[in-house]
């Protein structure tokens, strides 16, 4: 499979989330974590991951990515794509990091979802 073969892979997930809801989108600014649509940002006790999806590249497995699906405290629900590896963005795993552990999940979400 080539990279942009896995690019696909996870746009379907976001796609798949997409449709049950998790329409928004994220970024790390000033440590914590802003909805890009209303600018309301949130520590990492106000976040829970649900779902953590992890993509290995297939011409470097070290260059990985994941896919974390977010709710907020007030609702809000979303995708933010994190690259690991060489590229990795330090901040939004910093960030991922300080989420309390009793906020992280890992239940099936999607028709045959499997535990990763």
């Amino acid at each position: 499979m080539m990279d942009n073969e896995f690019a696909k892979h996870e746009l379907n997930y976001i796609r798949r989330y997409e449709a049950l809801g998790f329409t928004d989108q994220y970024r790390i600014v000033k440590d914590q974590l802003e909805n890009l649509d209303t600018k309301n940002r949130y520590h990492p006790k106000d976040v829970s991951i649900l779902k953590e999806h992890r993509y290995e590249g297939m011409s470097n497995p070290s260059d990985t990515s994941l896919l974390y699906v977010i709710e907020t405290v007030d609702g809000s629900k979303g995708t933010m794509l994190a690259n690991y590896g060489a590229n990795a963005d330090n901040a939004i795993h910093e960030f991922m990091n300080m989420i309390p552990e009793e906020n992280i999940k890992d239940d099936p979400m999607l028709p045959n979802d499997v535990q990763e």
